[in-house]
């Protein structure tokens, strides 16, 4: 089975308890991910571990060594429920690190005024 049909999969079986987990896509814009950010949860009230995925040269979201190790990571981890996003859901670049607080990315102009939330839609 395909990393990706694996991941769907997973994430189709819903709310199955502790470790939990959330897959996200980031991008410039709305076309190309260069970024998958993994949040594990390994119960409840703990602080996520971030795992974060970059490409440059393909869209993160159909990267099969990005796929495999996401699904590695789930496997260590052992985690039984997954929130996927496959629509890109932001900028790649991390407020407070990468541009300051309360300022749009400079490098990413396509989401300036955009609401992320209503693309979920």
């Amino acid at each position: 089975m395909k990393p990706i049909t694996q991941l769907r999969k997973m994430a189709k079986l819903g709310n199955r308890g502790f470790p939990r987990a959330t897959l996200a896509y980031y991008g410039p814009d709305d076309k190309k991910a260069t970024k998958a950010v993994l949040g594990i949860f390994l119960f409840e009230g703990a602080e996520a571990t971030i795992h974060r995925y970059f490409s440059e040269d393909k869209d993160a979201r159909f990267k099969i060594a990005i796929q495999e190790a996401i699904l590695a990571r789930l496997k260590e981890h052992e985690v039984k429920s997954l929130v996927m996003l496959e629509k890109i859901f932001g900028c790649p670049h991390e407020e407070g690190v990468d541009y300051p607080l309360g300022e749009p990315c400079p490098r990413c102009p396509y989401w300036h005024g955009r609401d992320r939330y209503a693309a979920l839609d």
